[in-house]
């Protein structure tokens, strides 16, 4: 049965974006072209920037997906990461709060796509 490989994420400058993830997640893009810029995040998945069709989706409506970190440690290291995350910049979603599967919050990246932090299920 094949199994999804890859999470594509449309952006309208690749270069920037990464930065943006690269200092977010702290990590280093494993693939790099001019409009398509991918992270290795283990175990055969990667995460990838593309601003190859980003100008077509402009009309596309509402964001409906989300990226997501789960973290481990708790609501404490959850509202850690916030304050991190925070003090980087980022535009604030929605604040920590606690939902039915634990502690949690949004941020968007540069484009307008949630990120999502919560805690390991």
């Amino acid at each position: 049965m094949p199994t999804p490989n890859m999470f594509i994420v449309y952006v309208t400058d690749a270069a920037a974006s990464a930065r943006f993830y690269s200092d977010l997640f702290e990590m280093t893009p494993d693939f790099e072209s001019p409009r398509f810029i991918t992270f290795d995040l283990g175990g055969g998945l990667k995460l990838a920037l593309w601003s190859g069709h980003a100008e077509k989706l402009s009309a596309a409506g509402a964001r409906t997906s989300e990226l997501c970190l789960n973290v481990p440690d708790g609501p404490d290291a959850i509202d850690r990461r916030f304050d991190t995350w925070v003090s980087h910049g980022v535009e604030i979603v929605q604040d920590p709060h606690d939902a039915v599967f634990g502690r949690t919050f949004v941020i968007a990246d540069p484009d307008g796509n949630l990120i999502r932090v919560a805690p390991v299920d």
